[in-house]
């Protein structure tokens, strides 16, 4: 275990996360507010970083390991520090609370347990918004565009964060990967900004909805979520940028570059689609009759549909009220989610695809014991070891609902809410069902469930192995 190079990174991710604080700092400014929480938080991050930084690492090469063990590390004290401000300001006192709202920031969740937003100071529901933005395409990522590399294996990086049965890199170069990501990911964060400005939103209120868009997260300045602006454009607008935000980050590039044979002839999107038009016609045919008109049921139901795939989160209606029907299509895409390599959480389609794929192989093989199948995706022939992760994966979701379901079922709330709860911070969607509402919160939940779901979301949106690596003792010993 490079134990000074994984110190070496940390620090990177807490250096960053002090330049960070520059705009929620800048609006508190604008809006006269203290800037005190995150001036504080500022020399914290600072000081903490800087015993990584003077101890310079022998070995800068990093392999499987270190990538998983920096990046789980990186996202919890990402959350542990960026608490803080919400505590300095007063904004949410109790820490543990404070945490967990970060996580639910950083991880792009969305769950919160902030009952009054119109209370809260508008910087906070900055860095609140903002953190969305920063977790949606990872932090790491981020890192390895603004950092040269130092000759280590940064591909184990990029294979721990970035969501997806598979990984690969744009182009040779890693960092270029890196910056390639990031530069899509800001100019459809302004393409947004500018179309909801044109609609009609303030700018502040804009650039928060665009940063929670981008990010899938679904923090906005509204206790009723985009439900409190009345506004039909606005809703049509977020509803297709949370869907362009749910698709591989890849497919973009190939636009770039002309390559729409590639775009095409990608299974995945074509699935991601199809389920999106499916889910958005069922739930508009099931919930005709509770709207005034068949467009305003179409409206809804595709903002709605695009939210849940996305994992964003987004609320313009109380869904937990519609026919049971509609509920369930909702929870099957809360787990299913959008596309690898987006920045939405949920199982990915790709990855169940891979699952039905090797359910059908399976049973051919016992009808024809000797032949022999290939799974493809993409029109391409997938290795067993990408088949062999997606049923681990499946494995460890299971694993981890049922043991969260059990754990937080002790503060006795509804088993609709508690089902809906954990799906909800495992997927990284936000919003439950049952006595909580879509457009509630979580803060009735127990010191002890909101550590739970936390970690809930951790494992979700980094798929589990860099945080089960993190916490196993194998990972450090020396044989």
């Amino acid at each position: 275990m490079n134990y000074r190079m994984t110190g070496r990174l940390l620090s990177y991710v807490l250096l960053l996360e002090a330049a960070l604080l520059l705009l929620p700092t800048l609006t508190a400014i604008i809006m006269k507010e203290s800037i005190r929480p995150f001036v504080y938080t500022f020399a914290i991050l600072i000081a903490a970083a800087l015993p990584f930084l003077i101890i310079k690492p022998r070995n800068t090469r990093i392999f499987a390991k270190e990538g998983f063990v920096s990046v789980a590390l990186s996202w919890i004290l990402l959350s542990l520090f960026g608490a803080l401000p919400f505590v300095f300001s007063g904004a949410i006192p109790n820490y543990i609370d404070a945490f967990f709202e970060t996580v639910s920031g950083f991880t792009t969740t969305g769950a919160t347990i902030m009952p009054d937003l119109d209370i809260a100071p508008r910087s906070i529901l900055m860095w609140r918004a903002f953190t969305h933005w920063i977790g949606g395409m990872g932090v790491l990522v981020f890192v390895m565009a603004l950092i040269p590399s130092d000759g280590g294996r940064n591909i184990h990086l990029l294979r721990a964060e970035v969501p997806g049965p598979t990984k690969s890199k744009l182009v040779p170069k890693l960092r270029y990967t890196s910056v390639i990501l990031y530069t899509i990911y800001f100019v459809l964060t302004l393409i947004e900004l500018i179309a909801l400005l044109i609609a009609g939103l303030p700018f502040y209120d804009a650039l928060i909805t665009s940063f929670s868009t981008a990010g899938t997260g679904g923090f906005g300045v509204e206790n009723t979520s985009i439900a409190a602006y009345r506004n039909p454009a606005v809703e049509w607008i977020v509803s297709i940028f949370m869907l362009l935000f749910g698709v591989n980050f890849n497919l973009f590039f190939f636009i770039l570059l002309g390559k729409f044979r590639e775009i095409f002839k990608n299974s995945e999107l074509r699935v991601y689609l199809i389920l999106t038009a499916l889910s958005t016609a069922i739930i508009t045919v099931n919930t005709a009759s509770l709207f005034s008109s068949v467009s305003d049921a179409l409206r809804t139901a595709l903002f709605t549909v695009t939210s849940t795939v996305s994992t964003t989160g987004f609320v313009i209606a109380d869904y937990g009220t519609w026919p049971a029907l509609s509920k369930a299509i909702i929870i099957f895409l809360m787990v299913m989610g959008a596309s690898a390599g987006s920045t939405a959480g949920g199982m990915k389609v790709s990855r169940l695809m891979i699952l039905f794929k090797n359910m059908l192989r399976e049973l051919k093989h016992m009808l024809r014991p000797n032949s022999i199948n290939r799974i493809k995706l993409n029109g391409e022939t997938l290795e067993e070891e990408t088949v062999r992760s997606a049923s681990n994966y499946l494995t460890m979701y299971v694993s981890l609902f049922i043991l969260s379901f059990v754990l937080i079922s002790v503060d006795n709330m509804s088993i609709e809410t508690n089902l809906t709860a954990v799906l909800s911070c495992i997927s990284n969607v936000g919003p439950v069902m049952g006595t909580i509402t879509p457009f509630g919160n979580l803060s009735d939940y127990s010191a002890f469930s909101k550590i739970v779901l936390s970690l809930d979301m951790l494992f979700g949106r980094l798929e589990f192995l860099p945080m089960f690596i993190l916490f196993s003792p194998a990972t450090y010993r020396k044989k």
